[in-house]
């Protein structure tokens, strides 16, 4: 007989989260703190969403996504989460580009781009200065009709090489491309520039082991292998979900699945109004992406002279769809040394690369394999110019796709970063057109990565709680809802 996942589970909860993903983790987490019941429903085996990890053979634990966060995720660990996962975050110090038209390593914090900006690019300090106020002073509410490549080319006219420089880290970080408002990358950008890059040390794996220590102390009813099919609404206010075939009540729902399908399938578009379901339509779903993981065999070593990430480049100018071809030119490499993991002596490379769904989705399952080997096999090519020796230290190597991580996350063709940014306004104006339903995670949220993704989690808890302090209490059970 089948394991019923829901054993044990109440029939009524102040709020449900759907999705376990750094924002509905912290949503989940925050309201628990403040009292309210909580269930938190995961479909997948572990808790995470794209903050996740796998194993193979031979000890090795490859990290899907810690590649690499600003410093305010020590101030929202140690405030929504605990002082032990706070004091393993650690700074990232060395970052290097290497491309066709610079190479250099950079601590990649204000100071440092402003010294090379100014000594190694020349452009005036007046500029450099006013690029950063500019991007430090961008917020929620400015004007969205500046696009970024407007941006640069009002502080460095003619600059293709500054434009690289500062362009392509937080195009690894959020998806941003040239064409986008300016505020989805000034804000995330600027907030990297306070202090550097950083990460956890002890890895993905020990960061949710500890995250899921803190739900249950919380008093989170944490629930994996439990897979949302609907979203129950009645006369216009949430009534609850529907998951592994079972009813559950709720006075609050809070969605951590991607924004579009959480909308059209999760509750239907019929219970929206016309015009939202417009904005909603037409939203855009972010880009996704390829990853090539390598281990090492045990005991081998990668120079830490090759740094923490290394963006490189073979292209002769940085342009979004160059990033995107599956003709790939530009991969950041994550380097995992074994100081990463304490006691291991396992050294990995992850190489990442942006890349379109469509490119991916059509294949056959033969060409689909066959890419899959072609990209791993040219990945080792490239990264034997930094590694020589990459294929005889090589232990294991594998690839992931956008469909690898649509099978895995559920999201809408593997969205790596959720949506474009016009997705935050429609996010944030669920609510009022579901009573008790909200959305929570990357949604362009202009912090952006993990960062963001936590943080939004927050702001969602606390709209919550507003929600369940004011309305009214809980209707009759939903047993005929539709």
């Amino acid at each position: 007989m089948p394991k019923d996942f829901l054993q044990g589970a109440r029939e009524r909860y102040d709020t449900i989260v759907i999705g376990s993903g750094l924002a509905g983790l912290t949503a989940a987490n925050t309201l628990a703190r403040s009292g309210q019941s909580v269930l938190l429903l995961e479909q997948h085996y572990k808790l995470g969403g794209m903050a996740t990890w796998f194993k193979r053979p031979g000890g090795h634990i490859f990290d899907i996504s810690l590649h690499g966060f600003p410093v305010g995720m020590v101030k929202s660990c140690r405030r929504y989460w605990s002082e032990e996962i706070a004091a393993s975050i650690v700074q990232l110090k060395n970052i290097r580009f290497d491309n066709p038209m610079f190479s250099l390593t950079t601590t990649f914090n204000r100071e440092d781009f402003t010294r090379l900006l100014i000594e190694q690019f020349q452009v005036p300090a007046d500029n450099v200065r006013a690029f950063f106020d500019a991007a430090r002073g961008m917020n929620f509410f400015d004007d969205q009709a500046t696009t970024v490549g407007q941006l640069f080319e009002r502080y460095f006219p003619g600059r293709e090489d500054v434009i690289r420089l500062l362009m392509e880290p937080i195009t690894y970080a959020n998806g941003s491309t040239l064409e986008d408002p300016a505020i989805s990358y000034g804000i995330v950008f600027s907030n990297f520039m306070s202090k550097g890059v950083f990460t956890f040390q002890g890895g993905t794996d020990r960061l949710i082991k500890l995250m899921h220590e803190e739900l249950i102390k919380s008093g989170v009813d944490v629930r994996i292998k439990c897979d949302v099919q609907k979203i129950l609404v009645r006369d216009g206010r949430v009534a609850g979900v529907e998951v592994n075939g079972r009813q559950i009540e709720a006075r609050a729902v809070v969605s951590n699945a991607n924004l579009k399908a959480t909308i059209f399938h999760l509750v239907g578009a019929d219970h929206f109004d016309r015009k939202f379901r417009e904005d909603a339509e037409a939203v855009r779903l972010n880009n996704s992406s390829c990853q090539v993981y390598m281990a090492l065999k045990p005991g081998a070593e990668l120079d830490e002279s090759l740094g923490d990430l290394l963006f490189s480049s073979t292209a002769p100018l940085f342009r979004t769809e160059a990033l995107l071809s599956r003709d790939v030119t530009s991969r950041t490499y994550s380097f995992y040394y074994p100081r990463t993991r304490p006691g291991s002596d396992r050294s990995l490379v992850v190489s990442s690369t942006n890349a379109r769904y469509s490119d991916w989705a059509g294949l056959s399952s033969e060409d689909y394999e066959a890419s899959k080997r072609d990209l791993v096999e040219t990945t080792l090519d490239a990264l034997a110019r930094y590694v020589p020796e990459i294929r005889e230290k090589l232990d294991h190597a594998e690839a992931s796709t956008p469909l690898t991580f649509r099978h895995y996350t559920k999201h809408m063709e593997g969205a790596s970063f959720g949506t474009k940014f016009e997705g935050l306004a429609v996010s944030r104006a669920i609510p009022e057109q579901v009573g008790g339903l909200f959305h929570a995670g990357s949604v362009g949220i202009i912090m952006s990565g993990w960062l963001g993704a936590m943080n939004y989690g927050v702001i969602v808890a606390n709209d919550v709680d507003s929600w369940l302090l004011k309305s009214a209490p809980m209707t009759p059970p939903v047993a005929s809802v539709s």
